[in-house]
């Protein structure tokens, strides 16, 4: 692990090279994260919401892959907002049709919140084609390369997530 101030040493690599480097994935990682912005922007006004509403759905639909339950306290904490805003925002998305609410399988204190069938297919509408245009993207890499990106966007994340 680098600590801070410290500088890894890549072969054929100077470290001023490794500088420029390392500022160029900077400027990469900025610049997905303007895209995510434009197409999250894009996906709110698509499906007329606002943009914690669809950062809720986003968080659905992984969870749910991840075959994860999720309740209301997950969904504050993911978008960092308090619980009273979480169950307004429960509100307004129930009663879109977007989100229902359930007892939680496990927790009979807790309530698990669950996607409709309806807003999965008009976000996968909204989202599907992009959806598919990165998959098609990362078939060029070979695993090693994909290991190595998936590892810098989760270390980015932690990172950004830090308080």
């Amino acid at each position: 692990m680098v600590t801070r101030g410290e500088r890894r040493s890549v072969p054929g690599i100077e470290p001023s090279d490794r500088e420029a480097l390392v500022m160029d994935v900077l400027r990469e990682v900025r610049a997905f994260g303007d895209a995510h912005d434009r197409m999250s922007s894009g996906m709110k006004h698509g499906m007329d919401m606002n943009i914690t509403d669809v950062a809720t759905l986003r968080l659905l639909i992984m969870r749910k892959e991840q075959g994860l339950v999720v309740t209301p306290a997950d969904i504050a904490r993911h978008l960092r907002i308090s619980t009273a805003s979480t169950t307004k925002l429960l509100d307004r998305l129930v009663a879109s049709g977007h989100v229902t609410r359930h007892p939680h399988p496990s927790d009979r204190r807790a309530r698990s919140i669950e996607l409709t069938d309806a807003a999965r297919a008009e976000f996968f509408r909204l989202f599907g084609r992009r959806l598919a245009a990165m998959r098609s993207v990362l078939t060029d890499f070979t695993d090693a390369e994909l290991d190595a990106a998936r590892r810098l966007l989760s270390a980015i994340s932690v990172a950004l997530d830090a308080d």
